[in-house]
């Protein structure tokens, strides 16, 4: 199918609606125009081409019928139990079993939205609060979501950008390149030659966040795998907020304005620009970009890998103390390395947020009493924060000091640190059970998704083995940090 549009390069100029590959000659003649293209960032084989339930009766069908479909599948598994079958399965939920796990991802990947979304943002938590098969089932929803039919995707795009979407365009792949929880991604080229990427947001997903999030939470609810003390409700709360944010494709095309200003004297990251013709609350289109995300095996020389960790470490924290404004997704597709530019090209700023300045001021002085080993300061600040009420027993008060001071670790020695060995995760993870136990409120809400990018941009550091220089990174911060209230 090929759709006219006008322009006056040629009265015959066409917008591609058959899947058009990227020519080499659109790239100029440019010799390594072939590397950049393979470096580019492909679908999920998992996904599939299928048309989103659009609307609240659609979706809630198929959460219904996913419920009673695992309901069937947990007393099959009780009765093979039972009966002696399946011998070697003595623990686990019945919920949880592989079968039903395949049906929860297979059905959430139909319907994408809050839900998926939601997955993910769980499939970030450690295994010791959260089931290791939930976590399992959560990690391959966030592998790739379905994408939308040609035909569905034309409405989309003609519902909000009209007709000026195929006179901008002189050619536009149909089938995306990325397809996630809120929206796929596809490639473009502009009359004027250059490479856009547009991300399109899923019919229906901005007006069912909270009947998605309340059907995924019926259905955890339901098979009994949350434990007490994990404080879902409000997790669940934070969340509604935080997915209200990343459907508002406006803010987050300012938020990547925002990010591209405050970083244009940055050499190690890039921000691509936005283009704002072709850009609504539904539709985002921005300059293309090439490079290889962080979370794929590059074989990239070690000191390349520990580069990159120390830029996306050093950004964490000039993001919370110096900016006070952070993306807080910790997806590692949002981080592509091009080793060309020798730049990390930054993705996505649908959940990029404010902290507040007396938030950020206590919680600096968390992370410094941490570095030097003062306990004291740091239960004190969490109590400010609200991390502890004050009324905690001495058991979690310890734990909960325990587990900062190991976090505090890579910032304490002049040597540089080494993620590769560190033996941090294993110790966090026997801390979790107890203030799980012991807590007695949930901890303040900018610490969710603070957390999860910090845990992400670790984890990131663990996964490629670096070894870099910690303490200098924070230090520098702590000594030009300019405090603004008395705490």
């Amino acid at each position: 199918m090929s759709i006219k549009c006008n322009r006056s390069l040629s009265s015959d100029s066409t917008v591609d609606m058959k899947s058009s590959q990227v020519r080499e000659k659109d790239y100029g003649g440019d010799r390594n125009a072939k590397k950049r293209r393979l470096s580019q960032p492909k679908l999920s084989k998992r996904s599939r081409e299928r048309p989103v339930p659009a609307t609240r009766v659609s979706r809630l069908a198929n959460y219904g019928g996913l419920a009673a479909s695992l309901g069937i599948g947990a007393l099959a598994e009780v009765a093979r139990r039972q009966l002696g079958f399946d011998k070697d399965i003595h623990e686990g939920s019945p919920f949880l079993t592989e079968a039903n796990a395949t049906k929860i991802v297979n059905t959430l990947c139909k319907v994408r939205g809050a839900a998926l979304k939601l997955g993910q943002m769980l499939s970030i938590q450690d295994n010791t609060m959260i089931s290791p098969t939930l976590q399992r089932i959560f990690e391959r929803v966030r592998d790739g979501a379905d994408f939308m039919p040609s035909w569905q995707l034309e409405k989309v795009l003609n519902t909000e950008l009209g007709a000026r979407w195929k006179t901008e365009l002189v050619d536009f792949d149909t089938k995306p390149f990325a397809a996630a929880s809120i929206g796929q991604v596809h490639q473009g080229t502009l009359k004027n030659g250059k490479k856009v990427a547009i991300k399109i947001q899923y019919p229906g997903v901005d007006t069912s966040i909270n009947s998605d999030i309340d059907n995924i939470v019926t259905l955890l609810k339901l098979g009994n795998v949350l434990p007490p003390g994990l404080h879902m409700e409000q997790f669940i709360e934070v969340s509604r907020r935080e997915l209200a944010w990343e459907v508002d494709y406006i803010r987050e095309a300012n938020c990547a304005k925002r990010f591209r200003e405050l970083l244009k004297h940055d050499e190690s990251f890039y921000v691509p620009e936005v283009i704002d013709n072709l850009s609504t609350k539904r539709v985002l289109t921005t300059e293309l970009v090439y490079g290889s995300s962080l979370d794929k095996n590059n074989d990239w020389d070690k000191s390349i890998t520990n580069k990159i960790c120390f830029d996306i470490l050093r950004l964490c924290l000039r993001e919370l103390f110096e900016f006070h404004f952070m993306q807080t997704d910790p997806n590692w597709s949002n981080f592509l390395y091009n080793p060309e530019s020798k730049q990390i090209c930054l993705l996505d700023f649908g959940a990029s947020r404010e902290y507040p300045k007396k938030f950020v001021d206590i919680y600096i002085k968390i992370i410094h009493a941490a570095s030097v080993g003062d306990r004291n300061t740091v239960v004190e600040c969490s109590k400010l924060l609200g991390f502890l009420s004050g009324y905690e027993s001495k058991v979690m008060i310890t734990a909960h000091a325990d587990a900062v001071m190991i976090l505090g670790e890579p910032f304490s020695s002049s040597e540089e640190f080494d993620f590769a060995t560190q033996d941090t995760t294993s110790r966090i993870q026997s801390l979790i059970p107890i203030m799980l136990r012991h807590r007695l409120s949930p901890p303040p809400e900018e610490s969710y998704s603070l957390h999860r990018k910090m845990s992400g941009a670790f984890l990131l550091c663990s996964r490629l083995g670096a070894i870099i220089p910690c303490k200098p990174l924070f230090d520098d911060i702590w000594t030009n940090y300019k405090f603004t209230s008395v705490t």
